[in-house]
């Protein structure tokens, strides 16, 4: 008879203490090798377990430099690419931006964050790919506190979620998302639409979306701008427009341009949303609203 389960899981323990890499994988492959093959009860589960502590383990052995990565933020606002392996989000960032990323059809493709710039409505936005996140995440497996770390520092997250699997799989990410504490804005993007019905959500707005759908990708392009909270306001006299936190003022645009034509400012003209009529003149301390377009004026 072997030994009781619990006591067997406690001996394994012990076993793994201070070993790591290829030490660690060479035990576990001994231990699942010493288990009884019982394919129910209690002894299942815990080759289960230990199956699952080997899957975590080779995924640190191929993540093992994370703990130093960071990213540098680039742009008015960053986004970070959440879901679980091989949910579609390097063909995402791909189809969003110009970068070209190693893709494939088996898990963990990408290993370490992914940043890329992409323009929202003519403002430079950074969408940063997390590599998929696993169960324990929030407990540091497959490398996990170092990429929360990274999601930490985002504006908002786009959970990535592929049409053809089960739901159950973002649940487990957005448990261990919310383990470590972090709570951003956030929207659902139902990846491989073109292959499967997307699934309903309780909780996040769903958008399906497909890299072979161009309307779909501008859709998603709309709604990321949502996500970051800011407006865009336009500058009359051509370039990039300017990206501003509400409440916005024409003095908070003028300041963008030079902090002296901020002093200057007497007010300006306004076209958009917030002027009752095309090119009204408004005073320095004139509410903007995304999508407008500014003259600014000064004494």
């Amino acid at each position: 008879m072997p030994m009781p389960h619990r006591t067997y899981q406690q001996v394994i323990k012990r076993r793994l203490v201070g070993k790591e890499g290829s030490e660690r994988i060479r035990e576990l492959r001994e231990i699942l090798g010493e288990l009884p093959g019982y394919k129910n009860g209690p002894y299942a589960d815990l080759r289960k377990w230990v199956e699952n502590e080997l899957d975590a383990t080779r995924t640190r052995k191929r993540t093992v430099h994370r703990d130093s990565i960071a990213v540098r933020r680039e742009g008015a606002a960053q986004i970070a690419l959440v879901g679980a392996p091989n949910a579609g989000k390097s063909s995402l960032l791909q189809a969003l931006s110009a970068i070209q990323i190693k893709t494939g059809d088996y898990a963990f493709t990408t290993t370490r964050p992914v940043p890329a710039t992409t323009r929202l409505g003519g403002v430079l936005v950074q969408l940063v790919e997390i590599p998929g996140l696993i169960e324990g995440a929030a407990e540091d497996r497959g490398g996990g506190r170092a990429l929360l770390g990274v999601l930490r520092n985002a504006d908002a997250i786009l959970w990535c979620h592929a049409c053809d699997r089960p739901l159950a799989e973002l649940e487990t990410i957005r448990a261990e998302v919310a383990a470590a504490e972090i709570d951003l804005p956030g929207l659902l993007a139902a990846t491989k639409c073109d292959e499967a019905p997307p699934p309903k959500h309780p909780q996040l707005r769903v958008l399906p979306v497909s890299v072979l759908d161009d309307a779909s990708l501008d859709r998603l392009r709309d709604e990321l701008w949502g996500l970051t909270g800011l407006i865009r306001v336009q500058l009359r006299d051509g370039g990039d427009p300017v990206a501003l936190e509400p409440p916005a003022t024409v003095l908070d645009v003028a300041d963008t341009i030079h902090h002296e034509l901020r002093e200057q400012c007497t007010g300006a003209r306004v076209w958009g949303p917030s002027a009752r009529f095309e090119g009204q003149r408004v005073g320095p301390q004139h509410a903007l609203a995304d999508g407008d377009a500014v003259e600014i004026l000064t004494r």
